[in-house]
């Protein structure tokens, strides 16, 4: 039997490190269920627009910027569906211009809220981990905690994608890569490593459309200007630094808790923590609007 296909476009809001949710009527279907905003792709239209418009008329906000994060292809006993997702922020003033029954949830919260099947791989791109390991060692990605990334900070010179042969699929998903060495592996490595990393330097001089989708990516800001520019071509979470002075960057002006808690609580999404951090800082990371920590010495048991 053929199965009907639907092509369904899906906005992703984000405010504050949330996200907005909310539910589908038992007519509907897979209803009964949380989810996403979005709706159909009606023909004549592409799956952008399709984004903007139904979110237009579902939550009454009419946003310009999207960025394609992915397309996901399911098959339910009675439909196969293609979800084209995009993702958006928003700021404080368009908090009013939402209709009812939207809600914002924390990322953590997601797993707990009982989505249609499709929609399970966008959960698990969303919840970012709290805690990034950075290490110029390898080998530290087999030593690695759940609920943490381990940055493999290296030359791209010195960079051998052939060590990473000895790791498992999910040790993997773990790792983060700076762009330039992501680049240097294969395309079946390529899609393993899930977290792609740009400095400041690469994040400015890059466009909306050199961002690469289907990875999650994280940028290191250490400005202003580098923040609104993350926000503006498509990054997924930033790193704020230096928080505290380091014996690594002793010419970096630190920011302190009071400058990092006023940027980050302008940021829509998820903040990292960097600079002089430890492990136990998290709470107070998250009591000045931060998402996560990461660092170096702070974090050898991980």
């Amino acid at each position: 039997m053929i199965q009907q296909r639907l092509d369904i476009a899906i906005g992703l809001i984000f405010y504050q490190g949330k996200v907005l949710v909310g539910w589908r009527t038992a007519k509907q279907h897979q209803g009964n269920k949380y989810e996403f905003p979005g709706g159909k792709v009606e023909s004549g239209e592409t799956a952008l627009q399709a984004c903007r418009r139904e979110i237009k008329e579902e939550v009454g906000l009419d946003l310009e910027l999207w960025h394609p994060v992915d397309v996901i292809a399911h098959v339910y006993p009675d439909l196969a569906v293609h979800l084209h997702v995009f993702h958006s922020s928003i700021d404080a003033q368009q908090l009013a211009s939402i209709t009812a029954p939207w809600t914002w949830y924390s990322r953590q919260q997601l797993p707990e809220l009982n989505f249609p099947a499709a929609n399970q791989s966008i959960i698990q791109r969303l919840l970012w981990p709290h805690f990034i390991k950075i290490s110029t060692v390898i080998s530290d990605l087999a030593l690695l905690q759940a609920d943490h990334l381990l940055y493999w900070r290296i030359d791209p010179a010195e960079f051998d994608p052939a060590l990473l042969l000895g790791y498992s699929e999910s040790q993997l998903q773990q790792l983060m890569l700076n762009i330039e060495c992501w680049r240097l592996l294969s395309q079946e490595l390529q899609a393993q490593v899930k977290t792609i990393h740009l400095k400041q330097h690469q994040l400015l001089a890059a466009q909306p459309a050199d961002i690469p989708r289907l990875h999650r990516v994280i940028a290191a800001c250490h400005d202003q200007v580098a923040i609104a520019h993350a926000q503006q071509v498509g990054v997924e979470a930033i790193l704020l630094s230096p928080v505290h002075s380091t014996a690594t960057h002793l010419d970096a002006a630190a920011l302190g808790w009071g400058c990092f808690a006023q940027w980050a609580s302008q940021v829509q999404i998820p903040v990292y923590a960097l600079g002089g951090m430890q492990k136990t800082d998290l709470q107070r990371v998250q009591a000045h609007h931060g998402y996560g920590v990461a660092g170096i010495s702070g974090f050898e048991s991980s």
